[in-house]
């Protein structure tokens, strides 16, 4: 990058000004609570699940062969 060392620390200092304002929570109350979210949300996930062939945009639409 073509910043300055005083460019790179004000961004820095921004950055850093924006996440002090953010609201802290103990990670054992929020790993509990994003644990319930996955896991109520598992039978969604197309990961998990599986994409139906006729909503996967990236199936094949035919084959080629070569005689």
């Amino acid at each position: 990058q073509d910043m300055t060392e005083k460019e790179l620390l004000k961004m820095e200092l921004d950055q850093l000004k924006k996440e002090v304002k953010n609201e802290r929570q103990m990670v054992s109350k929020t790993g509990k609570e994003i644990k319930e979210y996955i896991e109520s949300m598992a039978a969604e996930d197309p990961l998990l699940k599986g994409i139906p062939e006729d909503k996967n945009p990236f199936k094949e639409k035919g084959g080629c062969t070569i005689s």
